[in-house]
């Protein structure tokens, strides 16, 4: 008999999340970063110094950020699951009775419900009162580091074709292409990540690109008002 097999969206939902926010932050930050010092008309030195640091910053940024984010869901959990246990051990009949009312409101028979409730309670308590009272499982637990190492991956992985057009192009050309290919990158996220979600890709891909046109459009503008004046050959 074939084992039956379902891949749900919804898994994906924390990952996902952090992983395009990490990328569209490293595309439209570094590269609005990169093309204002350039249309300020800086040594080509100083806008790639310029743009390494926006990616190590930004990264690290992202990494700090979401560290204590997610630690302090983690903090949280842990409490929560501390003080279940201590209930469990204080008063684990009204607990069993919790899981009962629980199972009722879900749907299930009285007796049902309370021939569950017994057997997970037998089983593990803890895990069932996490599980179906605080929500908590293992596969939604909070993982501080990994976000973190996450986070600051996508970030870099996002920063790194701005910085790479900006060290092989030429400065005539630099603008334009960073601003055209970043552009379509973020478009091309977000319609990746709308695809994986579920969610219509046009419109998330439409979304992406305008708030990229706007970072970078107005970066670009600032650049060119407090530029420096190039001499003339």
């Amino acid at each position: 008999m074939k084992s039956h097999h379902e891949a749900h969206r919804v898994g994906r939902v924390g990952w996902l999340r952090a992983a395009v926010l990490g990328a569209n932050d490293g595309l439209i930050s570094t590269s609005s970063l990169v093309m204002g010092v350039s249309a300020a008309h800086f040594a080509d030195t100083t806008i790639l110094m310029t743009g390494l640091a926006g990616l190590v910053g930004g990264a690290l940024s992202m990494a700090a950020g979401e560290y204590v984010s997610v630690s302090s869901q983690a903090d949280s959990e842990a409490a929560d699951l501390v003080r279940e246990s201590q209930e469990l051990a204080e008063a684990p009949e009204a607990e069993r009775r919790e899981l009962v009312g629980i199972y009722l409101r879900r749907g299930l028979s009285r007796k049902l419900a309370e021939e569950v409730a017994t057997e997970l309670t037998a089983h593990d308590a803890l895990a069932a009162h996490a599980r179906d009272e605080l929500g908590i499982t293992e596969r939604s637990r909070a993982r501080p580091v990994t976000a973190a190492g996450a986070s600051a991956a996508a970030f870099s992985a996002g920063a790194l074709p701005p910085l790479l057009l900006a060290l092989l192009l030429p400065a005539s050309q630099r603008i334009a292409a960073i601003f055209a290919i970043s552009l379509a990158l973020l478009m091309l996220l977000g319609s990746i990540a709308a695809h994986l979600g579920g969610a219509p890709r046009l419109r998330a891909a439409l979304r992406v690109g305008f708030w990229g046109i706007l970072a970078m459009g107005v970066t670009s503008l600032v650049g060119r008002m407090f530029g420096v004046e190039m001499p003339l050959s």
